[in-house]
């Protein structure tokens, strides 16, 4: 084991190889490759989702937004980042993905607000009727955004402390049963405090009810199929990095930077 650094307690997979270890057997915070291009898919992940789910689609008789084809994702990828490089990498990367979200919506916000050219019409026949077309589209109501906002951040946080309690408490087994787990609880929680918010008054309860536990089931699914693949990356990481953190002296508030 290393000391307490800024990547917290790591135990790494070369036997009892440490990061950066020196000649005087003191240790120095290994710097991760392969994390900020992580942090960068998140971004993106999020960012995409977001600009996709104004569209509904129909699935097994399921209407669902069309980010649930992609959102998951942000979950599995939630996971493999608490379990290689710990709680605080995950915290850092979850405020960098409400970032570049709300770097999105304030460029969309604007760009609806533009006044169009007069020849852009995207085959709608005027420039008017495109514009409306972009607005109604790309329109965010402050209700629906506060929705989104913070049920991805619940959901997220959640997610990951989930995720890093759960890894010490079974002492890095079973890595299976603590990502089903971590993802049942953010993202049920993500999905009712979404659906609560945005359309509690609007839709009748048991539409609610059936809104909420639809999209957690099918997420849960999306989890669990793509357990395998967890494996794969997570395993892979920590070889490539040595390093496998465990957050046993972390704190966990989302506000500690």
């Amino acid at each position: 084991m290393v000391p307490e650094t800024r990547w917290h307690e790591a135990r790494f997979s070369q036997g009892a190889a440490t990061a950066g270890g020196t000649a005087h057997g003191q240790t120095t915070p290994r710097q991760p490759r392969y994390y900020p291009a992580l942090v960068g898919l998140f971004a993106v992940i999020l960012v995409v989702s977001n600009i996709i789910a104004v569209k509904l689609v129909l699935v097994a008789g399921l209407v669902l937004p069309a980010a649930v084809v992609l959102f998951p994702l942000a979950y599995i990828l939630g996971d493999v980042v608490t379990e290689v490089y710990g709680y605080a990498a995950a915290r850092r990367m979850i405020w960098t993905g409400f970032a570049a979200n709300l770097l999105a919506v304030g460029a969309i916000w604007v760009a609806a607000r533009l006044p169009a050219a007069p020849f852009w019409n995207v085959g709608l026949g005027s420039a008017a009727a495109a514009d409306a077309a972009f607005r109604a589209l790309f329109g965010f109501t402050p209700r629906l955004l506060a929705a989104s906002f913070a049920a991805y951040l619940v959901g997220e946080f959640l997610n990951a402390y989930v995720m890093a309690k759960l890894k010490v408490r079974t002492e890095g087994r079973w890595l299976w049963l603590r990502t089903i787990s971590s993802t049942i609880v953010g993202e049920g929680v993500d999905s009712a405090t979404f659906i609560t918010l945005a359309f509690y008054g609007i839709i009748p309860a048991a539409g609610l009810l059936q809104a909420v536990v639809s999209q957690w089931l099918v997420k849960v699914a999306y989890e669990t199929l793509a357990t395998p693949l967890t494996y794969v990356v997570a395993n892979g990481l920590k070889r490539a990095e040595g390093m496998d953190v465990f957050d046993r002296q972390t704190d966990f508030s989302p506000l500690a930077f």
